[in-house]
């Protein structure tokens, strides 16, 4: 797995940035602000559509991320099973430090049958914080 992940920032609310080149992805979902529902399940989706194939989600509602992307997981197979190779793994991280999610994220966030050699920080939050995140995520 590469060990230099991808930072993107996005405040609530705001159009999302074409990822689908990085794929497959693990992502982190760091959710530091309050969003809607709606919004939530768009990036869900946004996610799943790109690539991603874990996520782990940490932060505010971090377990109602972990069912949003499971949901728009199965919303790609209506009533068929998803195939191995595009089911995609969730975890939700309620009460860890980030650094522990980010250390998870390193070292044991592997996909069951495909290789994810690139991962994404998705930050969502008011301000970016860019250096720290990538610091942090370097150190754990």
């Amino acid at each position: 797995m590469s060990e230099l992940p991808v930072y993107f920032h996005i405040q609530p609310g705001a159009m999302l940035p074409n990822i689908g080149y990085l794929a497959p992805f693990r992502a982190v979902v760091i959710i530091e602000e309050e969003v809607s529902i709606e919004w939530r399940d768009d990036v869900s989706n946004w996610l799943v559509n790109s690539g991603c194939l874990y996520m782990m989600a940490w932060g505010l509602d971090c377990s109602l991320w972990d069912d949003s992307v499971d949901w728009a997981n199965m919303g790609q197979f209506p009533f068929k099973d998803i195939p191995e190779d595009r089911f995609v793994v969730t975890t939700w991280h309620s009460g860890e430090p980030l650094d522990e999610v980010f250390d998870f994220c390193k070292r044991t966030a592997n996909h069951p049958v495909v290789e994810l050699p690139q991962a994404i920080l998705l930050h969502i939050a008011r301000n970016e914080s860019a250096g720290p995140m990538l610091h942090a995520y370097s150190r754990a």
